[in-house]
């Protein structure tokens, strides 16, 4: 079957501007980016361009819905990350590289988060046992105990409550992950 931009099936039908839908906002700008694509004559890239920034999107109101229910345990999302990566670790202890690739982020930025732990007293550096060059970080039992209540937190505010249906967010996360696999993420 195929379809044009502006006969898309997979399209919910409540995707055209309403007015007054929005708490914030009179009409879905990403719709009338999406018409206003099509009107410019990019029909061919029009969905695309509304996917992904649909994606960006979403990304930021949920990260702030994440910060939310983190900031009154003074960590970040990213910091959090750290925190469980190192608190689902065999051994309760990670060296920085590692943590890094498994965050798929810049080691500068594994740094930042484990200073800013460190200095909250929620891990420590400790010496590799057999390796000098390497760095292992480690939890400290307050670091576990902050872990382990801000998860329950996270998980009764945001992640049993995700705003989709049980369905939608098995179908959102095959999709994500068909979209990772092909950038290389997996």
């Amino acid at each position: 079957m195929t379809t044009t931009a502006t006969e898309n099936p997979h399209r919910p039908s409540s995707y055209a501007p309403k007015q007054g839908d929005a708490p914030g906002l009179p009409i879905d700008p990403i719709a009338e980016a999406h018409r206003q694509w099509i009107a410019h004559g990019w029909v061919a890239s029009a969905d695309g361009m509304a996917a992904i920034t649909s994606l960006m999107r979403a990304q930021q109101l949920v990260l702030a819905r994440v910060e939310a229910v983190l900031r009154p345990f003074g960590i970040t999302f990213a910091r959090y990350e750290v925190l469980m990566l190192i608190y689902f670790s065999r051994r309760g202890s990670l060296p920085m590289r590692t943590i890094g690739s498994r965050l798929q982020v810049h080691q500068t930025s594994v740094t930042n988060a484990v200073d800013r732990l460190e200095a909250a007293g929620l891990v420590q550096r400790t010496a590799h046992p057999t390796d000098r060059r390497t760095t292992l970080i480690e939890l400290t039992a307050a670091g576990r105990g902050l872990a382990e209540r801000a998860t329950e937190a996270l998980n009764d505010r945001v992640f049993e409550h995700p705003g989709l249906t049980a369905d939608a967010v098995t179908d959102l996360v095959g999709t994500l992950a068909t979209l990772r696999h092909a950038a290389g993420d997996f």
